[in-house]
């Protein structure tokens, strides 16, 4: 009798501990679920991260906070709404501050029989809102404080101790999730800095170009409005001549506002889009943009590109910040050439599967056989004044749209850059 209750009771906890396992891992599939659909927003992730617990737990009410320099900031809450109206922030010194400072787990079986420094602020908002029973686990990352997870009942039932196990067997793995995303996000905004400080820097080498684009068409408006006057001022007036140099004028005054327009568009500070990209027309774009330095240089540029592209989804100004560094380093790599035409040629094809490929070739000093497989990492530059992250940026950019971007040496002498972006 006593090794039939004996053996069903042991057949009992074995299922309840599957059960529990089963819960423990559905709980941290939905955060690994959320990290997966979110990789640009962290608030989803800490959104399933309290609700898991939560729910893991048997909780009524679960807070999530993330360590700052002073202090735990509540990024996520669930539960009562009452205990929104909870401090947003907890400063140094505040009793969820000294729990997270422990390192340890800790349950308060009975938040009303706190005493001492106990009774903060903080303390006294959550008793009379109802909280009873308190658990509070660090989110540590290589014993460094990543946050805290507070959960609480409205009654006084202490969680058990099955219950702590499991939960901090689920803040262990929440924690590495959550710091692989900040981390990620964090490489991401850095790669993003990089790629605006590079687009500055490039537009800042073509600065005298840029302004002779927009000299040019000012005085070419100055030039026709006082043509315009001139005509005014015969007798009688030939009003024929004076329409064809007003409209010469407003021709020039378009002409110098496109000008401002494009270099706008590629040195502002604008999140990653997603559009369709007319890559002729962007590379049209581009060469107008390094027309005057390309001049000035003594570089000679032709185009070559096919009709009816495949559609190609990007984002344009990442794009062409790609083509305005090939094209740069194509004009600087030709400025050296004594013997010789310089002569620069960008091309579009459509490739098979359905993509666009873009060639930059030039018939510069070429590239040396010991850079070629270092001509991609971040900070190798073979330019005195070089960052060395042109380059690097540049295969970043393609890579995130699906690409690929290579260079290859020419004979007798140059180089030809190419990237293949694959259609949507």
């Amino acid at each position: 009798m006593n090794e039939s209750i004996h053996g069903e009771r042991t057949a009992s906890e074995l299922q309840d501990r599957v059960t529990e396992l089963i819960e423990q891992q559905t709980a941290i599939s939905e955060v690994l679920r959320a990290v997966a659909s979110s990789p640009h927003d962290l608030q989803p992730i800490f959104d399933a991260i309290l609700d898991s617990a939560t729910r893991l737990c048997r909780a009524d009410i679960g807070s999530l906070r993330l360590s700052e320099e002073s202090g735990l900031r509540r990024v996520a809450m669930r539960g009562d709404p009452l205990l929104v109206s909870q401090p947003a922030f907890a400063e140094e010194g505040s009793l969820p501050s000294q729990i997270a400072t422990s390192r340890l787990p800790t349950h308060i079986p009975d938040v009303t029989a706190l005493e001492g420094d106990h009774r903060d602020d903080l303390w006294i908002t959550v008793v009379n809102q109802g909280l009873r029973t308190c658990l509070v686990v660090p989110l540590l990352k290589d014993h460094e404080i990543v946050g805290i997870v507070t959960l609480g009942r409205k009654q006084v039932q202490p969680f058990t101790d099955k219950q702590i196990s499991l939960f901090m067997d689920f803040a262990a793995q929440a924690t590495i999730a959550l710091e692989s995303t900040r981390r990620e996000r964090q490489y991401r905004e850095m790669q993003s800095e990089l790629a605006h400080a590079n687009r500055v820097a490039t537009m800042g080498q073509l600065t005298a170009s840029i302004a002779h684009e927009i000299k040019q068409p000012i005085a070419s408006v100055r030039n026709n409005l006082t043509a315009a006057l001139n005509f005014l001022d015969r007798t009688p007036p030939d009003l024929v001549e004076v329409r064809e140099a007003l409209a010469c004028a407003v021709k020039d005054n378009d002409r110098t506002s496109d000008v401002v327009d494009r270099i706008g568009s590629l040195i502002k500070k604008a999140p990653a889009r997603r559009e369709v990209v007319d890559f002729n027309a962007a590379i049209l774009e581009v060469t107008a943009l390094t027309g005057s330095e390309a001049l000035k240089t003594g570089v000679t540029v032709s185009t070559q590109l096919a009709p009816q592209l495949p559609r190609v989804q990007g984002d344009p100004v990442q794009l062409q910040q790609v083509m305005l560094n090939l094209i740069v380093n194509a004009i600087q790599s030709m400025s050296g050439v004594e013997d010789g035409n310089r002569e620069l040629h960008i091309s579009t094809v459509s490739i098979e599967p359905e993509g666009v490929c873009v060639a930059v070739r030039d018939t510069g000093h070429g590239l040396r056989p010991e850079s070629l497989p270092r001509l991609f990492e971040p900070f190798y530059t073979t330019k005195p004044d070089g960052m060395g992250m042109g380059l690097s940026i540049c295969r970043s950019i393609i890579e995130a749209h699906g690409g690929r971007l290579w260079a290859i040496p020419c004979e007798p002498q140059g180089a030809l850059f190419q990237f293949t972006i694959p259609a949507d």
